[in-house]
This record gives structure tokens, sequence and C-alpha cells, in this order.
């Protein structure tokens, strides 16, 4: 599915359907200290259910899916959602898969004890998504918006890797990543009340096949290139990392979580 944002990429068309088999092979990357600050705040865990959205191959439902939670999880490709199942199924794992915008998700009135979205949350239309995530949240329900994004500044591996996306997409928004808080619209405070938000430092490990499957199953590259540029690129960025990175290393990042909780 073809989609068009102003707010992003200056409106440059992608279609996660077209990266979806790599997405689900490479971009499975966040380490267990990121899904600990999620269930040691008592989130997604047994007795819970929980509804994932923009949820793409499955990442977060299927790596928090031991501690017991009741998982739904949405997204609006089903290239992304065939790939969550056949992941999920060879897991063993029962998880409520449904290709659908966020904005067009039909759920009875308080269905879920917590909402998360990871690495999603402003591809939404929040005007309509908002209201919607209020009234399908039980009494005091969590809203859990998730984040994750190398910084290129410091870490000159993915710096380099970044210029040369931005040589082929230069008005990609995924780039200049630095550290912050998320970015919560205004219209959330009028449903939600912020309880806590954190960022942190992760280390991330790869090798130069896993990094270069996770820079080409990006947005700006995957996503989004033709054919042809696609070819150029994955050349250009195999050469770049056989020069500049050894064969195993560790890549910067960042991440961050905002807490927010249902008002009534």
């Amino acid at each position: 599915m073809e989609i068009r944002n102003s707010r992003i990429d200056a409106g440059k068309a992608f279609d996660w359907g077209r990266t979806s088999k790599e997405y689900a092979k490479y971009r499975d990357i966040y380490p267990e200290k990121f899904y600990r600050k999620i269930v040691d705040r008592g989130l997604c865990v047994k007795g819970q259910c929980v509804l994932d959205l923009g949820t793409g191959t499955g990442v977060l439902p299927r790596n928090l899916y031991a501690y017991g939670a009741d998982w739904t999880a949405t997204d609006i490709s089903p290239q992304q959602i065939e790939q969550a199942k056949i992941l999920a199924d060879s897991g063993g794992m029962k998880i409520d898969f449904q290709a659908v915008p966020a904005e067009e998700i039909c759920f009875p009135d308080e269905t879920f004890d917590v909402i998360t979205a990871c690495q999603c949350f402003w591809y939404f239309d929040h005007e309509k998504l908002i209201p919607i995530l209020h009234r399908i949240l039980k009494q005091d329900g969590k809203l859990l918006i998730l984040y994750m994004a190398w910084l290129p500044y410091e870490d000159p591996i993915a710096g380099r890797s970044e210029e040369l996306v931005l040589k082929y997409s230069p008005n990609w928004t995924g780039a200049r990543e630095v550290r912050h808080p998320i970015w919560i619209p205004e219209i959330v405070n009028e449903y939600f009340k912020m309880e806590e938000h954190e960022e942190y430092d992760l280390m991330v490990p790869f090798t130069r096949e896993t990094w270069h499957g996770r820079m080409r199953a990006c947005r700006g590259v995957g996503a989004s290139l033709s054919v042809r540029e696609l070819e150029r690129w994955d050349r250009e960025h195999r050469e770049l990392l056989d020069r500049t990175a050894p064969e195993r290393f560790e890549v910067l990042h960042y991440a961050a979580l905002a807490l927010l909780t249902r008002k009534q």
C-alpha cells in the first residue's frame, strides 16, 4: 500500500510492502533492555489485553509474548501483517493480527488495558485516532509510545550509512536524530495524562550483513527507492561497509518511551 504524507519525507511516496521480507529478517533488533523497560513497569504482562498499533512484522508482541499478555496487533500494510503471521506461527504464538489502518480500528468500548505504538506514532492522524484510543481503553488504561534510533553524529558507521541514504532520499525525515523526548501532539493531552517519559542509550550489535539489511529495510531506502536506485544504493552501501566497518560491530542508539494514562 503506497502512502503519502506531507509531514513525512516531503510527501514522497513509500510502501512498507516493498520491503516486508527484509523488515522481518533485519529489523527485529531491540535489545533485551528495551523490553525490560516495558515489563518492569507492569505493562504487557499476564492478565492484560494489549493492542499494538503499527505493528509492522509484529516485533513488539512477538518479543513480549512470553510475558503472558493477550495481544491484538494491527498495521496498514497487508504484506507486513503477512510476515508477522508467518513469524508468530513459526513460534507457536497466538496473536490476533489485522491489516487495517490505525484510524479505522473497530473494537468495543474499554477493551484494552494497554495500547502500544512502537516506531510509528508520527504516522497517524491523531485527530481521528486519539478519541478512538480513549474509547477502547479501560478505565485508567495506558498508552505506551516507544521509539529507538541510531545517533549519526556520534556513531561513525551510522553517520556514514545515513549520508548515503540522504544521497538517494534527500528529504528523508528519519535522518539527523539526536536524543529527545517523544513528540506528543496537543490533542493527546486532551484525552491522556502524561505519567512519565524516559530516554536512554543502547548499543545494538550488528554484522556488516545485518546492518546493511537493517538500512535497506528503512523508509528512505527499500520502502521508497525505485528498482534502479535501490540497486545502486545496495552496491554503494556494501562497498562502504567493506571499506570502513569491521565484520562485527555495535551501533550507538538511543531509545525513548512515553507512558500516558487515560483520563476519565
